[in-house]
C-alpha cells in the first residue's frame, strides 16, 4: 500500500467520521465530568463497558453514547422558538441548516431541562474577538487520546462539512451561517448522527471566549484541524451570525447532505451481497449514485468535478465511520489523523471487496471494525479467508464512484500522485465550501 503523509480529516461521510469534554478542563474527560453529557471516555485498548471507583476514567465506547445523546426522541429539549411574531422579524442572515442539541449557551441532551437557562445565542463580536487566542485554545484540546484516534479534528471536520454542506445556490439557504445544529430539526438529519459530542467538545471554549458565535467557533475548530495534522492552512473570515430561533428552518429541507448509497440496488440478501454488483465489480445502480453527488449535492452548491473531488480526497482521508452513526464501519485510511493523499492512492491501488453486516468473516479475520450495521454495505480491503498485514479500511459506495465515474477517475489519478497538488485545492475547495451563504465579500 503506498501512500505518503502530510495530514487530513473528516464526514462522515461526506464526511467521516467522537466523546464529550468535561466543562472545566478541556483535556479532562472523567466519568464525573461527563455524566452530564452521558457519555464516558474511551480508552481504545478496551471495549466492554467497565467502570472504576472513586471518581475515575469511564471506558465506554464513547460512539455508543454519541447515537443515544444525538438520537431525537419525544421527551428531548431543544432550543425554543420564540412566538411567532418574533419570527417575522427581519434577522439579515443568510440561512443554514439542521439542527442539534447544543443550546446557545450549553449542551442538551435527551431528557435535560438546561436550555431554559441558556443565554441567547449572539452574533459574537468578530471584530473583538481574540483570534489567535482562541486559536491556541482550539490547539490545546485537539490531541485527545481518550478520543477515538486521539484527534478531535475529524470531528470538527465532520462538523464544520456538515454544518457548510446544506448551501443551495438556486435560493441562497443553507450554509455555515447560523450553527442551526443548536436546533431540534436540523440535529433530527440523520447523516448528522453523532456530531453532538463536537459541538460539546467546543462549548468550554465558546464559554471562555463569548465574543465569537457558534457559526465561526466551529469553522475556525476545523480549520486548526487541518493546520495542526498537516493539512493547508486557511485564512479564516469571521462575521458569521447564529439564528436567533429555528424559524430558518421553514426554508429548508433535509436531504441536502450526501447519502452513501443512495439510488444504488436495493441491498436485501445479506447471505449473498456479491448480486449486488455487475460483471465490472461495481455496484449496480452506481450511476445513480453519481448523479446524486455530483448534481444533488455538489453541483447544487456550485462545485465542479475537480472540487469534488478535492473535498472527497481531502475530507475522507481523515477520521473513522461508526456504525452506531452513520451506519458505517471503519477508516478510510490507516493514518487517519495525518492529512495525506493516501485516500486516492489506496482507493486506486488496493483490491476491495463489498460487504455487509452479514459477513461475519470479517470478525474472524480480526476485522470486526470493518463490518457496518445491518442494511448498509461498504467496500473493505479485506477478502474472506486471505490473511494478511494490511490495516483495516474501507470506503463507502459514494467513494468508489470516483474510481468509477470516466470523469471523476483522472482526477482522482492526479491527486493520488501529487499530495501537494491536493492539499492547497482541497485547502481552497474547503474554504469556499464553509463560506457559502455567509455574504462574505
Amino acid at each position: 500500500m503506498k501512500f505518503s503523509l502530510l495530514a487530513l480529516s473528516a464526514t462522515a461521510a461526506l464526511g467521516g467520521t467522537d466523546a464529550f469534554l468535561a466543562p472545566q478542563s478541556p483535556r479532562s474527560l472523567s466519568s464525573s465530568a461527563l455524566a452530564g453529557y452521558g457519555i464516558g471516555s474511551w480508552n481504545k485498548k478496551q471495549s466492554s463497558p467497565s467502570s472504576s471507583g472513586g471518581g475515575g476514567v469511564a471506558t465506554r465506547n464513547p460512539w455508543e453514547d454519541a447515537n443515544k445523546a444525538n438520537t431525537v426522541s419525544k421527551s428531548d429539549t431543544f432550543i425554543k422558538s420564540p412566538t411567532t411574531a418574533t419570527k417575522k422579524k427581519s434577522y439579515g442572515l443568510g440561512s443554514w441548516s439542521k439542527s442539534s442539541h447544543v443550546s446557545s449557551g450549553g449542551m442538551t441532551t435527551p431528557g435535560s431541562s438546561a436550555v431554559a437557562n441558556a443565554p441567547p445565542a449572539t452574533g459574537g463580536c468578530p471584530f473583538h474577538a481574540n483570534y489567535d487566542a482562541i486559536r491556541e485554545e482550539l490547539k490545546s484540546i485537539m490531541d485527545n487520546p481518550s478520543w477515538d484516534d486521539g484527534s478531535l479534528a475529524p470531528i470538527f471536520l465532520r462538523l464544520a462539512w456538515h454544518s457548510s454542506g446544506t448551501y443551495d445556490a438556486a435560493t441562497g439557504t443553507g450554509g455555515s451561517n447560523g450553527a442551526g445544529m443548536r436546533f431540534q430539526n436540523e440535529a433530527a438529519d440523520p447523516e448528522n448522527a453523532g456530531l453532538a459530542p463536537a459541538r460539546a467538545f467546543l462549548e468550554p471554549v465558546k464559554k471562555k471566549f463569548p465574543e465569537i458565535s457558534y457559526s465561526d467557533l466551529w469553522i475556525l475548530a476545523s480549520y486548526v484541524g487541518l493546520e495542526v495534522t498537516g493539512g493547508p492552512v486557511i485564512e479564516f473570515q469571521p462575521g458569521r451570525v447564529d439564528h436567533p430561533d429555528e424559524s430558518y428552518w421553514e426554508q429548508m429541507s433535509y436531504g441536502r447532505l450526501p447519502a452513501a448509497e443512495k439510488y444504488c440496488c436495493p441491498h436485501l440478501d445479506d447471505s449473498n451481497v456479491s448480486s449486488s454488483l455487475d460483471e465490472s465489480g461495481k455496484v449496480k445502480g452506481w450511476e445513480g449514485l453519481c448523479t446524486h453527488v455530483r448534481n444533488e449535492v455538489f453541483y447544487r452548491m456550485g462545485f465542479n468535478d475537480q472540487e469534488i473531488v478535492a473535498l472527497l480526497c481531502g475530507g475522507h482521508v481523515y477520521g473513522r465511520c461508526h456504525p452506531n452513526a452513520s451506519g458505517y464501519a471503519g477508516p478510510w485510511v490507516e493514518n487517519m489523523t495525518e492529512f495525506s493523499n493516501e485516500y486516492a492512492t489506496d482507493m486506486i491501488e488496493d483490491e476491495w471487496t463489498l460487504v455487509s453486516h452479514g459477513d461475519t468473516w470479517l470478525d474472524e479475520q480480526g476485522s470486526a471494525e470493518l463490518r457496518p450495521a445491518p442494511g448498509n454495505r461498504q467496500f473493505v480491503n479485506q477478502k474472506k479467508g486471505v490473511s494478511g498485514d494490511d490495516p483495516n479500511q474501507m470506503m463507502l459506495l459514494s467513494d468508489m464512484i470516483l474510481a468509477w465515474d470516466p470523469d471523476f477517475r483522472p482526477i482522482l489519478e492526479m491527486y493520488a500522485e501529487d499530495e501537494e497538488k491536493l492539499k492547497v485545492e482541497f485547502g481552497a475547495a474547503f474554504k469556499t465550501l464553509t463560506e457559502l451563504g455567509c455574504g462574505f465579500p
